[in-house]
């Protein structure tokens, strides 16, 4: 056993400054304010070392098993996680979009959130939610400089057509007229007949967004939208711009406080043609095909207006198939192509989301 040595030439044993050290934890009252040199020494290696038994032998302790519960808590969380993704995605929606399906308000549009309980809810606003090509290239007749600016004014076509305040209104689109080529027999003789005679070959519905003011009107100032232009070269070098746009009009009628969502989704190829080639004039373009699906938005006769079912009419417009309004993969079922004509379609469907 070493020995110590205090200042005063006297000498304790190991055993001895254990004990001393002890009892100074312990707060025996002769116990040293601050310990020697060899008292923290022998504190040090009493920390370091396994206690001793009552017979004095060392205790040995072995080392305690590293835990695993909380990486396996994690774990199963993971796994629960993806089990309720799977198993019920629907809700997954709901919880991003805000909507609370254990209620039974959780779904129902109001004046102040007219969007509440929809997918919509977290899609952009006007032409905001109409994706541009990020950068333009050279197509056919046109340079790179000049087939960004024939996208614009496709994009403008579309706001003037499906997003003016006043043709929601039912006036009538002069800006969007405007942008279409004058010299197209076929489109134009759509647009004389269509605002004065409505039918399924001419309802302004099939390239124009309209309602009737007496008996539905846009709820607040926002429509949502959701689609993108794309382009490619056509026939003659023509400069070929595809639109494929869903909006969404929450609308109530007059003194009513129903709210309810015609969702609209519109395809429309543009031909941007080489004047040189075709008969037209300077920032105008050719309407190739126009086509279109709507839910909540009437059916039978064509009136030139969307004619939302509100009250008892819901239920009687809604005899047809059922059809997610927001599924954009689902093929076209209505419209035509210039030329030909195009029909609104007699059936109606079921929309499972508004």
């Amino acid at each position: 056993m070493g020995a110590g040595t205090e200042p005063d030439g006297s000498s304790r044993s190991d055993e001895e400054w254990e004990r001393f050290l002890r009892e100074s934890v312990a707060g025996t009252a002769d116990a040293p304010r601050e310990p020697s040199a060899r008292a923290r020494e022998v504190a040090g290696r009493l920390r370091t070392e396994p206690r001793r038994g009552p017979d004095g032998r060392r205790d040995h302790r072995p080392a305690r098993p590293e835990r695993r519960v909380g990486r396996y808590v994690v774990g199963l969380l993971a796994v629960l996680a993806l089990l309720f993704v799977a198993l019920a995605p629907g809700r997954v929606v709901d919880l991003v979009t805000g909507s609370d399906v254990s209620r039974p308000d959780a779904r129902r549009a109001t004046a102040q959130d007219p969007f509440r309980g929809s997918p919509a809810t977290a899609w952009a606003s006007g032409t905001a939610g109409i994706t541009m090509p990020k950068e333009t290239k050279a197509v056919g007749w046109m340079s790179a400089a000049e087939v960004g600016r024939a996208l614009t004014r496709s994009r403008d076509f579309l706001a003037a057509s499906s997003l003016d305040r006043a043709v929601l209104r039912g006036e009538r689109p002069d800006k969007a007229i405007a942008l279409i080529n004058p010299h197209q027999k076929d489109v134009q003789h759509l647009l004389k007949t269509a605002f004065r005679a409505p039918g399924e070959k001419s309802d302004p519905l099939l390239l124009f967004s309209r309602f009737q003011p007496s008996r539905a009107h846009l709820v607040g100032d926002v429509v949502k939208t959701r689609g993108a232009l794309t382009y490619r070269e056509g026939e003659r070098g023509a400069l070929r711009v595809t639109a494929d746009v869903t909006f969404v009009y929450p609308v109530a009628r007059p003194g009513g406080d129903e709210i309810l969502r015609t969702i609209v989704r519109r395809e429309l190829v543009l031909s941007w043609d080489d004047p040189d080639k075709v008969h037209t004039e300077p920032g105008t373009f050719s309407v190739v095909s126009y086509k279109y699906d709507m839910t909540n938005g009437g059916c039978g006769t064509p009136t030139g207006y969307f004619v939302p079912p509100f009250g008892p009419e819901h239920d009687a417009d809604e005899s047809g198939r059922e059809v997610d309004p927001y599924d954009r993969d689902t093929p076209f079922g209505q419209g035509g192509s210039a030329g030909s004509g195009g029909s609104a379609g007699d059936e109606c469907g079921r929309a499972t989301r508004s």
